[in-house]
């Protein structure tokens, strides 16, 4: 089984939610990817240590003001 907890709007809980969900199923060979470009912190909700880390590289718009 696979579940993806997704959303376009910050702050609504996706990330503790996804931990959540992540420690209720330790037991059953579950993993957390968190794929969040800007903000990746969900090992600071689950108090653990990520496996492995990348540098991940992303666009940002840019505004113009005139």
């Amino acid at each position: 089984m696979r579940i993806a907890v997704a959303g376009g709007k910050g702050g609504t809980g996706k990330t503790l939610v996804a931990v959540c969900l992540t420690e209720y199923l330790a037991g059953k060979s579950s993993f957390l990817l968190d794929a969040d470009i800007e903000e990746p912190d969900a090992a600071l909700f689950s108090h653990s240590t990520p496996e492995q880390l990348n540098e991940v590289y992303g666009q940002v718009p840019e505004i113009d003001l005139s």
